[in-house]
């Protein structure tokens, strides 16, 4: 697959560098607020501009605090995404003028060996002009007049990164195919607060690529990274997009606009992934609020699988073990047997085996049953345990059919199925996770009675 361009864009904090990002890929996916230093880990997506395609990053507010601490963490990430870009956006807000820290970070990107691109952004009407002209003085030439908000002076950056960024002619980008089964696997990280999330995913990338520490809530935007898996059991690399998510905590907790973005951006993450891994941590065990993560994955259709981590630091690991496999097989009724693995983030145990169990269930989850196969088990399944009969009436269940797969979808038609009990239908949904190969994925029963009202 021939690889994109690599843009960064980079600022102190609260010039507009998430703004410009959400334009450049057409979408909502950095969270913006007006409090300065939202973001914090780099987020990547893929932007096109007037049909110019490349990979854009959105980094957080360069600082100089200390490198031990959170600001001084964030900047190690800014660094690193100027390390992989091929050009940088290096932009000011132009109604604030230049400040020193814009100064400073012109010191620390006149060292750097890719192009520079200076844009400065809110520079709509009259306001900027004083801006604009300061900029010159930071040695990079004319800056790209813009504003990120309202979608002006796109043209002007188009032409800017033209010359850096212009690919072959007849090179593209290759679409995924979801039916692919080497499609890379869309797994999302979810949990409580410090549960381990960005900790367990560096520990799968062998590199700090997100900000981890004992603060809680350092991450906010969900943030999605691609990655080779060396799968041991086939010997080969298989794709991944791993997606970190802000810890979810029980909703009457989160007051802070801010936070609240941050969980509805780990439930747009749920949405988009295939499979969702449910981190727990040992040292706490299974709560009420990890059940509600657990049943909003399986109420969206997503595959689940439970990893209890710090499992190196576990007490009484038995005992706890088998106390969340049963609360689990308790709180969640939509299925049965959901996998529960343990893994170490700091040390690693137990990561490969979390990885085959996702792609084994990514699988399940895209399984489809032909009709013969299906329906053969379909009468087995009525004539072990025939429908009740309300009021003397006989329910006929006629046939079973598979509409759709991610998740996976099945049809029943009958004559009074409005009638079928939920016990009927969940020992029905039951079968078919446990004979046909589904495993513990979400299964999706509807009832369809024939169009014909004579028909009994």
């Amino acid at each position: 697959m021939a690889s994109l361009p690599v843009v960064a864009i980079i600022g102190r904090p609260n010039v507009g560098k998430s703004t410009l990002f959400n334009r450049l890929v057409g979408k909502r996916l950095a969270l913006v607020d007006d409090r300065p230093g939202v973001t914090r880990d780099r987020r990547e997506g893929d932007a096109n501009l007037v049909g110019l395609d490349f990979r854009v990053v959105d980094t957080a507010g360069y600082e100089e605090d200390a490198a031990a601490t959170l600001p001084g963490r964030t900047r190690a990430q800014t660094e690193a995404a100027v390390a992989m870009a091929d050009v940088a956006l290096f932009m000011i807000d132009a109604r604030a003028g230049l400040v020193p820290l814009d100064e400073e970070i012109a010191r620390w990107l006149r060292g750097a060996t890719i192009p520079i691109i200076l844009v400065a952004n809110k520079a709509e009407g009259k306001a900027g002009e004083t801006g604009i002209l300061e900029s010159l003085a930071l040695g990079f030439g004319d800056p790209v007049q813009l504003s990120a908000e309202h979608g002006e002076g796109m043209g002007e950056l188009f032409e800017a990164l033209l010359p850096h960024i212009d690919r072959p002619e007849g090179e593209e980008a290759e679409e995924e195919d979801e039916d692919n089964p080497d499609a890379p696997l869309k797994l999302a990280i979810v949990g409580r607060p410090n549960a381990g999330k960005s900790t367990l995913i560096n520990r799968m990338l062998g590199e700090d690529r997100l900000i981890t520490g004992p603060e809680a809530g350092i991450t906010r935007d969900s943030i999605a990274v691609d990655w080779l898996w060396p799968d041991p059991k086939e010997k080969r690399e298989r794709a991944v997009r791993l997606i970190d998510t802000a810890g979810m905590r029980k909703k009457a907790l989160v007051q802070d606009k801010l936070e609240k973005l941050s969980v509805a951006d780990a439930r747009h993450a749920i949405d988009y992934a295939e499979v969702v891994v449910l981190l727990l941590d040992a040292t706490r065990g299974l709560e009420a609020q990890d059940l509600r993560i657990a049943d909003a994955v399986l109420q969206e259709g997503r595959a689940l699988v439970v990893a209890i981590n710090k499992w190196d630091v576990a007490e009484d690991a038995s005992r706890l073990f088998n106390g969340v496999r049963a609360a689990l097989e308790e709180g969640l009724s939509q299925v049965k047997g959901v996998p529960v693995l343990t893994v170490s983030a700091a040390t690693g145990k137990g990561l490969d085996m979390l990885l085959q169990v996702a792609f084994e269930t990514r699988e399940a989850w895209s399984k489809r049953i032909g009709t013969g196969e299906l329906n053969r088990w379909f009468e087995r399944a009525v004539e072990a345990n025939p429908p009740p009969a309300p009021g003397g009436k006989r329910i006929k269940l006629r046939y079973l059919t598979q509409a759709k797969t991610r998740p996976p979808g099945f049809v029943l038609f009958g004559t009074r199925v409005d009638q079928l009990p939920m016990s009927y239908q969940r020992y029905l949904i039951n079968g078919i996770g446990r004979d046909l190969g589904f495993g513990a994925v979400p299964v999706r029963l509807t009832l369809r009675a024939p169009k014909n009202p004579f028909v009994t």
